[in-house]
């Protein structure tokens, strides 16, 4: 199941840096007409990108530390949600799969060590 919290976070990280990048690009070409709420957008975007950094980290460090992967991802996918909502629900998803499966890897080893 690690493996499988690996590969759902990376992939979740990736695609949430192109939604931040996505919201960057908005934001700067409403900045360039002077559109109102451009500095939001813009805001978003950057913490959607902090968001997805959060998250990988979170998946990388799945392999040693399956519980502290769990929260960072859930955090990651959580965060990416309230900054850019709608371009962030692909990257939530695989972060919430990647989340999960690093929470039953935790708990399938925690029931393998044997009691003594």
């Amino acid at each position: 199941m690690r493996i499988a919290g690996l590969v759902f976070g990376l992939l979740g990280g990736f695609l949430g840096v192109l939604a931040g990048l996505l919201a960057l690009g908005i934001g700067g070409l409403g900045a360039a007409f002077s559109a109102e709420g451009t500095g939001m957008v813009l805001g978003g975007g950057l913490g959607a990108i902090v968001a997805a950094a959060v998250g990988l980290v979170g998946a990388v460090v799945v392999l040693s530390r399956p519980g502290a992967s769990a929260v960072l991802q859930l955090l990651a996918a959580l965060a990416g949600l309230i900054a850019v909502s709608l371009f962030w629900i692909p990257s939530a998803l695989l972060f919430a799969f990647g989340a999960l499966a690093a929470a039953l890897s935790r708990r399938g080893r925690a029931s393998r060590q044997p009691r003594g």
